[in-house]
């Protein structure tokens, strides 16, 4: 049989040697390291885990990070002949001096603690400590939703020692731009992550002095395709519905009509769940101007088949005014109306044939009438053609057939021209 030797154990040698050898119950570490001296400076680097959500609605993100502290306390030196560091879990940072950063700003954080607590403190034999803790942190980001959904947001997640000030704690970036690091698998469902990059400047409260500050800087781009298959090509395909319109004709009343409230109650539910997922904001918003101007243009072909039925009825109210007039004073009975204009139509020579020869007009007097009858229509045809020349909007407005034609023109062309001007200035 093998007989195998024990590892010597350390533990059991001496009760209290890791606490002996750092002889934390010989110093108060309530006081900073070098109290009363300069301030101590304290490096600073972090590596990002993940982006887990940014949200519009409450204008805050939330970040996991690991956060690293770098800083010497001679009270914690000890002799070492292999200058090997050593490395503890959480519960020993009760017992020292640490840092008091806090993440300004902040909503929500709280450090993992599965299975236990993620803090590790390594000191080295000189006296520097590396304390590390895994964090999830929650802060506000003043977001400007002016240019939503093509728009690009910066936010900052700010450090800050919170009871020493500049002149007991100095917080330093420990290797500049180096010192943040971030996964490579960082990715956000509505955002591409343009850059990472640390700032550091000093803040001042009027109460208690000038503090150093470190940020954490990233800028987000949105995803512009999600927005483009939920609202831009909906609302477009609604416009575009409601020019259908143009070519019903004008006496189908209920498809036209049908057709028009459809498409402005399908804006108003778009525009509805948009503004819905968006905080109340008191400006207005890119996505706010191209919904608004598709929902007028849509409003607006409701609003021109009005024009077009209002004005067909005013003419033919004329028309049947003109047809009664005139045929009384042609001398036809009432019940067998007719235009003597010259111009016979298959229907007006139908309904002659009830009538018979001693009840018909005289042929003289009848040739008189049609020669009265057609030289006041020829004046009153000449007159109309001089009074109207130049004045194109009047010609529409008589003939309800022109304000469909030009409709079909006007308003694509528009819509062209609008969304030409709004992704030129937005994207």
């Amino acid at each position: 049989s093998h007989i195998y030797k024990k590892n010597h154990d350390m533990t059991k040698s001496w009760k209290g040697k890791t606490e002996q050898l750092l002889r934390v119950d010989d110093h108060d570490f309530t006081m900073r390291p070098a109290f009363g001296g300069p301030a101590i400076p304290v490096g600073v680097d972090v590596q990002v885990e993940s982006l887990d959500s940014i949200s519009e609605v409450d204008m805050d993100f939330t970040m996991t990070l690991y956060l690293r502290h770098y800083w010497k306390d001679e009270r914690l030196s000890f002799p070492s002949s292999n200058n090997k560091s050593m490395t503890f879990d959480g519960r020993l940072v009760k017992k020292i001096w640490v840092p008091d950063v806090f993440f300004v700003h902040s909503k929500r954080s709280f450090i993992h603690d599965t299975t236990t607590d993620n803090i590790m403190l390594r000191v080295f034999p000189d006296g520097h400590v590396l304390y590390s803790m895994r964090i999830t942190v929650t802060a506000m980001c003043n977001m400007d939703f002016s240019r939503f959904p093509l728009d690009s947001q910066t936010c900052s997640l700010e450090l800050e020692s919170y009871a020493y000030t500049d002149e007991d704690l100095m917080l330093y970036w420990k290797n500049g731009n180096e010192s943040l690091k971030t996964d490579e698998k960082i990715s956000l469902s509505q955002f591409l992550i343009q850059k990472f990059h640390t700032t550091s400047r000093l803040a001042f409260y009027s109460s208690t002095g000038w503090y150093n500050r470190l940020y954490i800087n990233f800028t987000l781009r949105r995803h512009i395709f999600f927005f483009l298959l939920q609202t831009y090509f909906p609302a477009t395909l609604m416009v575009m519905l409601s020019w259908v319109s143009f070519w019903i004709d004008r006496r189908a009343v209920p498809a036209r009509v049908s057709l028009g409230i459809t498409t402005v109650l399908t804006m108003s539910t778009i525009i509805t769940g948009v503004n819905a997922s968006m905080p109340r904001v008191s400006y207005i918003k890119a996505v706010d101007i191209y919904l608004w101007v598709s929902f007028v243009f849509v409003f607006l072909s409701v609003l021109e088949y009005a024009a077009v039925n209002y004005l067909t009825t005013v003419q033919e109210r004329k028309e049947r005014k003109l047809r009664e007039r005139f045929s009384c004073s042609c001398g036809i009975p009432h019940s067998k109306t007719m235009m003597l204009d010259g111009n016979y139509s298959e229907s007006d020579a139908n309904s002659l044939a009830g009538y018979t020869r001693n009840q018909m007009v005289p042929e003289e007097e009848k040739q008189e009438k049609m020669v009265v009858h057609l030289a006041m229509s020829n004046e009153s045809n000449s007159s109309r053609k001089r009074g109207l020349k130049g004045h194109v909007g009047l010609r529409i407005i008589q003939n309800t057939h022109a304000i469909d034609k030009y409709s079909r023109l006007i308003f694509p062309g528009t819509y062209i021209f609008f969304n030409l001007i709004y992704w030129s200035v937005f994207s």
